[in-house]
């Protein structure tokens, strides 16, 4: 089968930092679906692991942690499938990505593709919605109120791929008044778009502009990206007890700050229930789901802003360096093989 992987891992300039291979095609067992992809998209986890993880000598790593395809085979424990079904989902950073044209994933994180989506809008959403899902419900709890803080959130880095469902998965699922920042005009009128009630610009402190809308100290913070750099603005404008989640990877961070207002920390990975089998790693599965069913209910949209094509290693370079300039909005993905 078609993929797409590196020997040597490195920056995205050099001419081996993504190649096209052959491999041969995998088998289900176990709680395993074989999917055929038909769409790929990328986020900055691909990028991050291209440039730091080796794999071992004479071996090819295969990317690729958010796909659309069908159902080709199953494993015995699978359930809940059948071939033939249209499925998405963010996989395993542990095992093999999905930049192949067929991908062992284990059935308890897939979900079924939303029926009004083709298949390019569909793949736009797996990883981040799952990563938004978990930080705003199972991490921060945006839904249990923080006595006397203002019932809203403040997402930093709302026009990314992240940010871009987190402020749609907030509107729809919860009553909290959504803050989100952008810093160019393109951007802002997206996240205005999708539905944030206020918008205020990264590049600028952050505390001053909060406190300006009038509405009291917010009781959430989710921090998609540049944590470090925000970290003291964070620390001045959350309210105290308030609940604070990240998702990126700062190089050092301290949050002794924090502790005056006795604000909870959530790091949130979304692989974490995959890689160490967690004995609730199905609720992926069920979560993605309800992302369909909100989809097909016109709650929430697909955040694709570009669909390149095809599936190989010359495309894949393309998307990863546009997600390396850090500009990029809503999500690239790439379709077909």
């Amino acid at each position: 089968m078609k993929a797409i992987g590196y020997r040597n891992a490195g920056d995205i300039a050099r001419p081996d930092a993504l190649e096209d291979i052959e491999l041969p095609r995998p088998s289900a067992s176990g709680h395993d679906l074989l999917v055929e992809v038909a769409a790929v998209s990328i986020n900055p986890v691909d990028t991050k692991v291209r440039r730091s993880a080796a794999p071992g000598p004479g071996q090819f790593k295969v990317l690729g942690w958010d796909a659309v395809g069908r159902v080709v085979e199953l494993g015995e424990a699978a359930t809940g499938f059948a071939v033939g079904d249209s499925v998405f989902y963010a996989g395993s950073i542990a095992r093999p990505g999905a930049n192949a044209e067929f991908h062992l994933v284990d059935s308890r994180i897939v979900g079924h593709k939303p029926a009004s989506l083709g298949n390019a809008e569909a793949a736009a959403l797996p990883l981040t919605a799952i990563t938004a899902w978990e930080t705003l419900f199972d991490r921060i709890d945006i839904r249990r109120p923080v006595p006397g803080a203002a019932n809203a959130i403040v997402i930093v880095g709302g026009a990314g791929g992240v940010g871009s469902i987190a402020i749609q998965l907030a509107r729809a699922l919860s009553d909290v008044t959504v803050i989100a920042t952008a810093s160019r005009p393109e951007t802002q009128a997206w996240v205005r778009e999708l539905g944030a009630h206020h918008v205020i610009d990264h590049s600028r402190p952050l505390a001053p502009q909060v406190d300006a809308l009038g509405i009291g100290a917010p009781a959430f913070v989710f921090s998609t990206t540049q944590t470090d750099r925000h970290i003291d603005e964070i620390v001045a404008l959350i309210a105290p007890q308030g609940r604070f989640g990240l998702i990126d990877d700062p190089e050092g961070l301290s949050i002794m700050g924090f502790k005056r207002k006795a604000v909870s920390i959530h790091w949130e990975s979304m692989f974490t229930r995959a890689v160490f089998g967690t004995p609730d790693m199905a609720e992926q599965g069920k979560l993605l789901n309800e992302v369909a069913k909100l989809v097909d209910a016109g709650r929430i949209r697909t955040t694709l802003t570009e669909t390149l094509s095809p599936i190989n290693a010359a495309t894949l370079k393309r998307a990863h360096a546009l997600i390396e300039t850090g500009t990029a909005r809503g999500k690239i993905v790439i379709e077909g093989f």
